[in-house]
């Protein structure tokens, strides 16, 4: 493992890992902490409590610049992107010829550009794909000079409106420019109110040679501990999050996804921009239903008995027939109860349909339930 470990890229934060004891594990690429010797659990329930730090530098980060910038992004995701308001975020799918999902991703308008986080083990495919899609009509420029650092919890905002005084000012999905004060330092951070744990918080761009500086101003926050990709995972599947290459890939269209609310009125049918995105003839049908329905859906179940239900288990009807699989699953710390999503025929999705997974060969019931399976925190003003 040391071996292996010792080839795998390592974020500016590697060394700070180590000395706090971080278990380090294969992620994207990457050698990252998967948890501290406080463990999964402490992890988890200290960012629902308190506030978390998390490493999140193996993500991509990159700019799209000129003025056709917005248009051109817009012809490669079903998302309203030319009238997303400067300083605001949004969630986006990049998408295949044929509906399906290369990679979901988050967008700022910064106004003299836009700035886009793509997931690691994607990044340099992503960046391929739309330098050779949109390169001619806007410069794509890739920030591999940065580090991205995520803080978040309920007391996120406590911690970092102390070095940071007016964050606290930033509602969900929006961003801005920040001076951070890290002990003797004065760190220049583009920093957004959001991440990927249903928790209010903070997702934080910051040059490589600064991103230790900010992490242990951070750590040396009461409210803050450092959390690993173990808890990361719980948390945004407590919150519904899908996790790309689990829970969508290039064969889920974002309707099957269950993810059409990331895609605005302007862009389905009779919108003003309706359509011009890959796949738009499959998506738009899709959406209309009838004959050009999804064929199945991505759902919330909850195990009705304490039996925890993992990825690539088999899910069956009542009569014992193959239906599908579970995508992601774990029994849920907050909850407390076992929790998954997976795929199952568009129409055993409504909400309280009963299937059954099969773990070691019997039946576990499950039911179809409404995702987050915790309420989000966001902070919306």
């Amino acid at each position: 493992m040391t071996t292996a470990l010792e080839s795998l890229l390592k974020t500016p934060l590697n060394d700070l890992h180590v000395s706090l004891g971080a278990r380090m594990v294969p992620f994207a690429g990457y050698s990252m902490p998967v948890q501290y010797p406080a463990g999964l659990m402490f992890e988890h329930k200290h960012t629902r409590t308190a506030a978390g730090l998390f490493d999140v530098s193996h993500m991509g980060q990159l700019r799209l610049v000129g003025p056709d910038a917005g248009a051109a992004l817009e012809s490669l995701i079903p998302v309203d992107v030319i009238d997303l308001p400067v300083g605001k975020q949004r969630y986006g799918l990049l998408l295949n010829d044929e509906g399906g999902i290369i990679d979901d991703l988050m967008f700022v308008n910064r106004g003299s550009d836009i700035f886009v986080i793509v997931n690691g083990a994607c990044k340099a495919g992503d960046i391929a794909h739309i330098q050779a899609k949109i390169g001619t009509r806007c410069k794509v420029i890739p920030m591999p000079e940065r580090a991205l650092l995520a803080l978040q919890g309920p007391l996120a905002v406590t911690a970092l409106s102390r070095l940071a005084p007016g964050v606290e000012k930033l509602v969900f999905m929006t961003g801005g420019n920040f001076t951070i004060q890290a002990g003797n330092q004065r760190i220049d951070v583009f920093l957004t109110r959001s991440g990927y744990t249903g928790e209010d918080g903070f997702e934080i761009s910051v040059l490589d040679s600064q991103a230790q500086a900010l992490a242990q101003a951070l750590l040396a926050q009461p409210e803050v501990k450092p959390i690993g990709l173990g808890a990361r995972n719980s948390l945004r599947l407590e919150a519904g999050l899908p996790l790309y290459g689990n829970d969508i890939d290039t064969t889920t269209t974002p309707v099957e996804a269950s993810l059409q609310w990331a895609m605005q009125k302007v862009r389905r049918a009779g919108g003003a921009r309706a359509g011009g995105f890959p796949g738009a003839a499959k998506i738009l049908a899709q959406l209309e239903g009838g004959t050009g329905a999804a064929a199945r859906k991505r759902v919330g179940l909850l195990a009705l008995e304490r039996i925890p239900v993992r990825e690539h288990i088999e899910l069956q009807d009542l009569n014992g027939q193959h239906i599908g699989e579970v995508t992601s699953g774990l029994l849920g710390p907050t909850i407390d109860q076992p929790i998954a999503m997976g795929y199952v025929p568009t129409a055993l999705a409504a909400l309280g349909t009963r299937i059954n997974a099969i773990v070691r060969g019997k039946p576990v019931p499950m039911e179809v339930v409404a995702m987050p399976f915790v309420p989000t925190n966001y902070f919306r003003g």
